[in-house]
């Protein structure tokens, strides 16, 4: 058993406990798998893995459905069999599903991601999986990030066979929460590359290069340069978005997370907003399932949705329906590291969103840069923008990052004294400023910090707002320069326990480069603090503790032949160089990893370099290249591609350009440029 120490906040709040069960001597055995074709309206088929027990046939078993573009038979082959076996051995049978036009199904690639195709696709899907003589009708659906997301978005259109879902890292929100434009504010990052290098492969194993197979994919539209012509919130967004209308799901919906990704925020509002059963589940991970995250405390969670699955697909009473509504994991103050491998905290469950009793307790941005429970006397302060800060918060609101004192130094920032007792939040908290611009666009990024009494600054959670999205995300308008605005800044959900002697410290800048690009103009803000008008910070504070949770340690996956996989990828290592001469900044990534497949293996390497000018932000650039090499007994296959963006005050300057070659011949090449006006971005 395994303990984080006793509670500092309330009588009886229990330490966290993890029940360890007797590990299996061995790994259990994996699922056995079928492919089979799964036939559309239009005549296309859509290749299935069915991963099955034995005598499946006989007998008619509910279906859990995954359902992606992440190429079943080579980039996610191994991943899939590991996760699924699970719920197999229990008497499930899994389908995993390749997406029209991508891994080995047929068919044009699709114009985006989540499009009306691939909807209509899945509707055709779960009806087919409904039918079949092994299935007793009832369909599950899940996944993690796009399979979570598409199990959302299938749900809002209701198809009668699909009775529940479990959504791992995604989102109800495509335009503020997903990787295209975080907070509404435009991002770029080696998911544009990653995403289009796997998207135009041909089907594994034989990977066929002829004309028809190359046109569908291949020379298929680039899906990032849709997205950049689309730099506002509105229909093309809220299309395939649950937020404008919670309504549309009636079936019961269990949504997991971390604190440490950048889909959390979905977990709370779903569980607000939903009439139908629902619950949730957030521990302190990254973008990964719970029972292997790359720190932890890693549990096992697929023995709690096995319980879910049973009452919802077999009709089994077990009570699940009665379980509390949220299980979170309230993270303990540590120091800021990137090699932490277990966050310090302990496992709380509660039978209500929002918990109640939570006080929302107002902190006030003060003069001489206080934080305090009362207000000083008004004041201003000035910022200048500097477009090269931001590296030390990460690549996304997610993962761990490192001390935040070096990027403190660039902004304003806010202390309160030193804790005299310990404080627990668990929410959103929420800045308000009251704000002015000397440009016409501006953003704003709010940081909450846990100060250590050793000065070390732990990022918990933050959030960022454009100056011109600050009455709404679909019709954003420039500022007036020298005008104050109110400015609320809700930022992403979190848990913290703040030890007695610790400091609260606020953070406020312009600018978090390189994970969201900078806005053009060179300029001054100001922010008004103390005063009944000032800036305040408002955090969700929790008075009751809960109840005690508990969690199994993970189980160990099957282990399969011929298959493994190594290497450094996303966020891995990166670097960054300033020249104070020049005023130039850049910040270096790059990742590699192999995969070992029965028939090949595939060699993937990335790099991305992000580069800005802080006396000339508009002169913003991303370089971005990536390739996979598929290496058979026939030969190798190399598909790449590279991704330039360039920015002025005016315009974006997208070139993009894919090639394949097979040993040192290039077969085809393609390349796209156009030039998209900036959208007060």
């Amino acid at each position: 058993m395994q303990r984080f120490g006793t509670s500092i906040l309330f009588a009886g709040f229990l330490a966290s406990s993890m029940l360890l069960a007797q590990l299996p001597p061995a790994a259990p055995a994996a699922a056995d798998v079928h492919e089979e074709g799964i036939p559309m309206p239009d005549g296309v088929r859509l290749a299935v893995n069915l991963l099955t027990s034995s005598g499946w046939r006989t007998r008619r078993s509910p279906v859990i459905l995954e359902y992606l573009p992440y190429r079943k038979d080579d980039w996610s082959a191994e991943s899939d069999i590991d996760l699924h076996s699970f719920w197999v051995r229990q008497g499930y049978v899994v389908a995993r599903v390749d997406v029209r036009g991508t891994g080995r199904s047929q068919g044009h690639l699709p114009d985006r991601e989540y499009s009306d195709q691939e909807l209509q696709d899945g509707d055709a899907v779960i009806a087919w999986l409904a039918k079949q003589s092994w299935s007793n009708g009832s369909v599950g659906m899940m996944g993690i990030s796009w399979g979570g997301f598409n199990s959302i978005q299938m749900a809002m259109r209701r198809p009668p066979a699909l009775k529940a879902l479990i959504a791992v890292c995604a989102t109800d929100d495509l335009f503020k929460d997903d990787i295209h434009y975080i907070d509404g504010l435009m991002h770029a990052d080696e998911f544009e590359l990653a995403m289009d290098l796997q998207t135009m492969m041909t089907r594994a194993p034989r990977f066929p290069l002829d004309e028809a197979s190359l046109h569908q994919r291949f020379d298929a539209d680039p899906w990032f340069l849709l997205y950049l012509q689309h730099q506002r919130g509105g229909p093309f967004w809220d299309r395939a978005s649950l937020r404008p209308d919670y309504s549309r799901i009636q079936i019961p919906v269990f949504v997991i997370g971390g604190f440490d990704d950048g889909y959390r925020d979905s977990i709370p509002r779903m569980l607000e907003n939903l009439a139908g059963p629902r619950r949730g589940l957030i521990g302190p991970w990254n973008h990964s399932y719970p029972h292997e995250p790359d720190f932890g405390p890693a549990v096992e969670w697929r023995d709690i949705t096995l319980r879910w699955w049973d009452h919802w697909l077999k009709g089994t009473e077990n009570g699940v329906e009665k379980e509390p509504m949220l299980t979170a994991y309230l993270r303990h103050s540590y120091l800021p590291s990137l090699d932490i491998k277990e966050i310090p905290g302990e496992w709380r469950s509660f039978d209500s969103w929002p918990v109640n009793p939570t006080q929302q307790q107002l902190w006030f941005l003060n003069r001489e840069h206080g934080l305090g429970l009362q207000p000083s006397v008004s004041s201003t302060d000035s910022l200048r923008y500097e477009p090269s800060s931001g590296i030390e918060a990460g690549f996304w609101w997610g993962e761990l990052a490192v001390d935040q004192r070096p990027l403190d130094a660039m902004g304003l920032v806010y202390d309160s004294v030193p804790l005299e007792n310990g404080l627990a939040i668990l929410g959103e908290p929420i800045a308000h400023l009251l704000a002015s611009s000397s440009a016409p666009v501006a953003d704003w990024m709010v940081r909450l910090e846990d100060i250590a009494p050793t000065g070390e600054a732990t990022l918990i959670t933050g959030a960022g707002l454009s100056g011109a999205q600050r009455e709404s995300m679909r019709d954003p308008t420039p500022l007036t320069p020298g005008q104050r605005y109110p400015l609320t800044v809700q930022l992403h959900f979190t848990s913290w326990v703040f030890p007695k002697g610790h400091r609260i410290r606020v953070a406020v800048s312009n600018a978090l480069w390189p994970m969201i690009w900078p806005t053009p103009f060179a300029m001054t803000t100001d922010l008004a603090v103390g005063g009944d008008q000032g800036s305040t910070l408002t955090l969700p504070v929790l008075q009751s503790p809960g109840n005690d949770a508990h969690f199994n340690p993970p189980i160990p996956d099957p282990k399969l032949p011929g298959y493994g996989s190594e290497g450094e990828t996303w966020p891995g290592g990166f670097t960054m160089t300033r020249n104070f001469d020049e005023a130039t900044n850049q910040v270096k990534w790059s990742g590699s990893s192999k995969t070992t497949l029965p028939w090949g293996e595939e060699d993937s390497v990335e790099k991305i370099a992000y580069d800005v000018i802080d006396s000339d932000p508009a002169k913003s650039s991303m370089h971005g290249e990536a390739s996979t090499t598929v290496k058979l007994k026939s030969g190798t296959i190399t598909w790449s591609v590279v991704l330039d963006l360039k920015s002025d005050q005016q315009n974006f300057y997208y070139t993009f350009t894919r090639r394949l070659t097979k040993g040192k011949q290039l077969l085809r090449t393609k390349t796209w440029k156009q030039t998209i006006p900036r959208d007060l971005q």
